[in-house]
C-alpha cells in the first residue's frame, strides 16, 4: 500500500488561554467560529473555517506548546497596510513588517501566545493569479 494524502485536514496552533485567543482570532481578525469541543466544561478545541480551509486552536499541552518559530498559517487579507495598522493599534506584536515580493506582500504578527501568524496580500493583476 502507498500513502496518498488527499488534502490538508487543518492547520493547528496550541493556545494557553481561549479567552485571549478568541479576542485575537474572532475579535481582531474577524474570523467566524465554526466548531468547538469541550472536555470537563473547559474549551479544548476551536475551529475557524477560512476560505475552505480549517484553522484549529487547541489547548496547549506538555507535548504541544506555542512558539514563535512553530508552525505557520498565512491568512489572505484585503488590505495589508490597514490590517497591520489596526492590529498595532490593539497592541499586537509585529515581528516581521511588510516584505514585498514579486507576487505578494506579507507580514507576520503574533497571537497572544506568541504563535506567528502571517498576513498575506496577493498583488493585483499578477499573471500567476486570476483577480
Amino acid at each position: 500500500m502507498s500513502v496518498r494524502v488527499k488534502e490538508i485536514a487543518f492547520t493547528g496552533y496550541p493556545v494557553t488561554d481561549f479567552t485571549r485567543a478568541r479576542a485575537f482570532y474572532t475579535g481582531l481578525l474577524g474570523l467566524e467560529e465554526a466548531a468547538s469541543h469541550e472536555e470537563g466544561g473547559e474549551l479544548h478545541w476551536l475551529e475557524y473555517e477560512v476560505g475552505g480551509a480549517t484553522l484549529a486552536l487547541a489547548k496547549a499541552s506538555e507535548h504541544w506548546q506555542p512558539h514563535k518559530d512553530g508552525g505557520g498559517v498565512a491568512l489572505e487579507v484585503e488590505d495589508l497596510d490597514a490590517t497591520l495598522e489596526h492590529l498595532r493599534a490593539h497592541g499586537v506584536e509585529v515581528p516581521m513588517g511588510i516584505g514585498d515580493f514579486p507576487v505578494c506582500r506579507i507580514a507576520v504578527v503574533q497571537d497572544p501566545d506568541g504563535n506567528g501568524v502571517a498576513l498575506h496580500q496577493r498583488k493585483p493583476h499578477h499573471p500567476d493569479f486570476s483577480n
